[in-house]
C-alpha cells in the first residue's frame, strides 16, 4: 500500500510540459500535488487545496509569479512560496523575496533539489500553522515566538501580561525582555507567570503557555503524566497527528507513539479518541 503524501504542493506553470513533469516528479516522492496554467487558477485552488508549499513560475502572461506570490501572501500569510525562475537575475530574485517567498529554483529545474527544498519549508510551514492554530484555538494564555519578536499571541495571554505590569503586546513586537532565557527553565516563575514551552527548543516557531505562579496548579487525573507526555497529548487533543507532533516537538513518531502507549496506560484508556477525552476534560482545563 503506497503512504500517505506526507506534503502538498502547489505547482503553479503557464507550460502544460512543467506542470506535467513536476506533478509526476513530486508524486513519485509521495507529495500531493494540484497544478495550476497562471496565477489566478491558483488563488482558485487554494479554496479547496491546502498546501504545505507552492512553486510558482516568475515569467507567466497576465498575473505573474510576482502578483501572484503577494495575492497568496495576503491571503495565507503561513505558506511556503517558492519561486522557479530561469531569468538568473538577482533582481528578480530580491524582487522574489520582497514580495513574500521564501526561496527559489532555477530552470531547468534539479528534481532532487526541488523535492529537499520543498519538503524543508513545507515543514517550517507546518509549524508555523500548528503554532497559530494552537494559540488562537485556546483560552488559556499563550503566545508563539519566532526569530526574538511575537509572532501571535492570545486575548488571555495579553491580559495576563498587562496584569503583571508589561504594556500592550502584540504580533510583531518584540518579545518581553528575559522571556526566551526564562524557558531555558521551565516551571521557574518569570515576573510572577509560570511558563511552559510547548514545542521543541529547537523549533523555528516556539509556542508558550503562560500562567500566574501565585495560582496552584490544578490537579487532574492527568497529572501523573510527565511533562513530555502531556506536551503530546496536548498536540493530539488539536488534532495533530503522530507525524506532526514529532515534528512539532522535535523527536521521531515512534518516541510520539511510545509517549502515547504510556499515556493510554496511565489514564486507563485503550483508544486515542478516549485518551482526548480525558485531555479536554482534565489537561486542557489545568
Amino acid at each position: 500500500m503506497r503512504p500517505d503524501p506526507e506534503t502538498r504542493v502547489l505547482v503553479v506553470d503557464d507550460n502544460a510540459d512543467a506542470r506535467g513533469f513536476l506533478t509526476r516528479a513530486l508524486g513519485s516522492e509521495a507529495m500531493l500535488v494540484h497544478a495550476a496554467a497562471d496565477g489566478n487558477a491558483a488563488l482558485d485552488a487554494l479554496a479547496h487545496f491546502a498546501p504545505d508549499a507552492v512553486l510558482l513560475d516568475v515569467d507567466m502572461p497576465g498575473m505573474d509569479g510576482f502578483a501572484t506570490c503577494e495575492a497568496i501572501m495576503d491571503r495565507h500569510g503561513d505558506l511556503a512560496v517558492i519561486f522557479m525562475t530561469g531569468l538568473g537575475d538577482t533582481g528578480h530574485i530580491v524582487r522574489g523575496f520582497e514580495v513574500g517567498a521564501c526561496d527559489y529554483v532555477t530552470k531547468p529545474v534539479e528534481i532532487a533539489e526541488v523535492v529537499a527544498r520543498v519538503r524543508s519549508h513545507a515543514s517550517k510551514a507546518r509549524l508555523a500553522r500548528s503554532a497559530r492554530e494552537a494559540v488562537f484555538g485556546s483560552t488559556v494564555p499563550m503566545l508563539a515566538a519566532a526569530g526574538g519578536r511575537v509572532a501571535w499571541i492570545n486575548g488571555s495571554a495579553v491580559a495576563l501580561l498587562e496584569s503583571v505590569g508589561w504594556p500592550p503586546c502584540k504580533a510583531n513586537d518584540p518579545l518581553p525582555a528575559g522571556l526566551s532565557l526564562a524557558l531555558t527553565e521551565p516551571g521557574a516563575p518569570w515576573h510572577g507567570l509560570r511558563l511552559r514551552a510547548l514545542t521543541a527548543e529547537t523549533a523555528d516557531v516556539m509556542v508558550v503557555e503562560l500562567a500566574r505562579a501565585d495560582l496552584p496548579t490544578r490537579v487532574t487525573e492527568a497529572s501523573s503524566l510527565t511533562p513530555r507526555e502531556a506536551e503530546v497529548m496536548l498536540w493530539v487533543a488539536r488534532g495533530k497527528t503522530n507525524r506532526d507532533v514529532a515534528e512539532i516537538l522535535g523527536m521521531s513518531p515512534r518516541t510520539v507513539n511510545k509517549h502515547l502507549e504510556h499515556v493510554y496506560e496511565k489514564l486507563g484508556v485503550e483508544t486515542r479518541t478516549a485518551a482526548v477525552a480525558a485531555a479536554q476534560r482534565s489537561l486542557l482545563a489545568s
